[in-house]
């Protein structure tokens, strides 16, 4: 069994393909395994020291294949609706979370619509425009 160790770097993860993380994933899988039977066999305090360093790897690798994986949906799902000439709705986990509030308001184009009445009030009775200068 060979040792990682060193801790793994997300900007060089993002440069290999899906196989290759699936690769570097079962390989850190196996060396968290090797180093749990180690400490409970009482080994070296070097070797329980790596624990955390490889299951934070493994997040890593889970991290940048998940956002591999949601880059790629996200591109497919809008080149579909670009064929389709309609917008696409995103799956609500793929949409921007922002906050509640934002979420919720209303658009520019909603709150500058104007009634009727309001229109015709605004047409009727436009800004005073005055000559003086303060």
């Amino acid at each position: 069994m060979s040792y990682i160790a060193a801790r793994v770097k997300a900007h060089e993860l993002r440069g290999k393909n899906k196989q290759g993380l699936v690769n570097q994933l079962k390989e850190l899988k196996g060396e968290l395994s090797a180093l749990r039977v180690a400490k409970v066999t009482g080994g070296a305090p070097n070797k329980l020291s790596k624990i955390k360093v490889v299951r934070k790897s493994i997040a890593r690798v889970l991290t940048v294949y998940r956002q591999t994986e949601r880059n790629a949906l996200k591109a497919k799902i809008l080149e579909d609706a670009s064929k389709k000439k309609g917008r696409a709705l995103l799956p609500l986990d793929m949409r921007p979370k922002k906050t509640r509030a934002i979420r919720r308001r209303l658009s520019k184009e909603q709150v500058n619509k104007k009634t009727t009445k309001e229109a015709k009030k605004i047409a009727a009775f436009p800004m005073r425009k005055f000559a003086l200068k303060a």
